[in-house]
């Protein structure tokens, strides 16, 4: 997740285990509930060439007996919040309306994974349908270990278990939860059909230390190993489930020298910076649309700006009312600022970053997918993450939805 231990602090709370005790909807009768359970594991910040450096052997041994792909290519942008949504819902952040990690809204106001109240108010995710959603009201039982959007009442609807999310808490800690649901056997419903599991630690020390790291190498070994542990509690249990390990995005080296200022360009007062990095959301202020049009809507090193309506139609991206006026892309490897910090700020420098144009290779992301469902030894050629939705939905036993997903891409690596 971008930067998301930089945020710890205003993340992390204490941690608050919910659940939602109503009993399964009238429908839940009229479907079946799935012969094995669906765990849906996310390794943020996973890129897909990560998998290759020898340090992931239970993700590898899990590859080896199932399904996975060179490349899964993000939405754009390739970061985390929308593409969280983006894997559980099928659409595109331009219709899920999770169109960044920061955004402004007409009514909502602001939103950021540090405002609490923003991450936890089911409006700013509404316009689409999550998986648990979608399971719940057919009547499968469902739970989240962290997922974005799960904080929040979608809909009327919650996860029959879930958790806010707490940075702090170990990877260890994430694995026992989820067996520990695993091993409820509520009386009013039946046990867990789809659940949920999150680790970061690979996103942030990406991150923190560039993806070629030591440290990135090292974070992987720890997910890894916690897998393996999640996968020995699925067999001593006698829990056969059909695993499918994602990550949202990919990392791009960056550094402090490859920077682009858009104080350079234009008055910073002209402007409301809605986010920067990878990319830059820009809305002119009142009466300085010409003169901002005019610095930004040309040829510039490193960086490509659009008005939302002109952007390469490959993205699919520009049409949400939360997409802002102006959108400047910077080039893999280098990052938009407002302005750089003051010399006698310090300010350690960031290794990695993510967010760019989903075509480049440093932003595939990883897919694994094990268990009955599915076809060993099968390497897909790679494919857009709106297809895993219609993948999760026939593994359910769901009726297929129209998303921008296509269900037929990922049908070949079933059984």
């Amino acid at each position: 997740m971008p930067i998301l231990r930089l945020f710890a602090g205003l993340l992390a709370l204490a941690l608050s285990a919910c659940a939602s005790n109503t009993p399964p909807p009238a429908t839940a009768a009229a479907v079946k509930r799935p012969a094995h359970p669906v765990i849906l594991i996310s390794v943020d910040g996973l890129r897909a060439d990560y998998l290759r450096r020898g340090v992931s052997p239970n993700i590898t041994a899990l590859a080896a007996r199932g399904v996975t792909t060179n490349a899964m290519r993000p939405s754009f942008p390739s970061l985390t919040f929308p593409n969280h949504y983006t894997l559980v819902t099928g659409l595109r952040p331009d219709r899920h309306g999770v169109v960044n990690n920061n955004m402004r809204d007409a009514e909502l106001g602001a939103f950021s994974m540090g405002i609490r109240s923003a991450v936890e108010d089911g409006r700013w995710w509404n316009d689409a349908e999550p998986i648990w959603v979608t399971a719940e009201q057919a009547g499968i039982p469902t739970a989240t270990m962290f997922w974005p959007g799960s904080e929040a009442a979608l809909r009327g609807v919650r996860p029959y278990r879930w958790l806010k999310f707490d940075g702090d808490m170990p990877e260890a800690a994430r694995v026992d939860q989820l067996l520990a649901w695993l091993d409820e056997r509520p009386q009013e419903r039946p046990s867990l059909g789809f659940a949920t599991l999150y680790f970061d630690t690979v996103d942030h020390d990406g991150h923190e230390f560039g993806p070629d790291s030591p440290q990135v190498n090292t974070a992987l070994a720890r997910v890894d190993a916690q897998i393996g542990r999640l996968l020995a509690g699925l067999q001593q249990r006698g829990i056969e489930a059909n695993i499918v390990l994602v990550a949202d995005h990919g990392m791009a080296q960056v550094s402090n020298d490859r920077r682009i200022l858009l104080d350079a360009l234009l008055d910073p007062a002209s402007v409301q910076l809605v986010a920067g990095g990878a990319i830059a959301s820009l809305n002119p202020q009142p009466g300085q649309e010409v003169a901002v049009k005019a610095a930004l809507l040309r040829p510039h090193p490193h960086m490509a700006c659009h008005e939302k309506a002109n952007l390469p139609a490959r993205l699919h991206y520009g049409r949400h009312r939360r997409v802002p006026a102006i959108i400047c892309i910077a080039e893999a490897g280098w990052m938009i600022w407002q302005s750089a910090p003051p010399a006698s700020q310090t300010q350690r420098p960031l290794g990695g970053m993510h967010g760019y144009d989903p075509a480049h290779p440093d932003m595939a992301a990883s897919f694994v997918a094990a268990g009955p469902a599915f076809r060993a030894g099968v390497v897909l050629p790679p494919f857009d993450n709106v297809d895993v939705h219609p993948l999760l939905l026939r593994l359910l036993g769901l009726p297929a939805m129209a998303t921008d997903g296509d269900g037929k891409v990922l049908a070949k690596a079933l059984r």
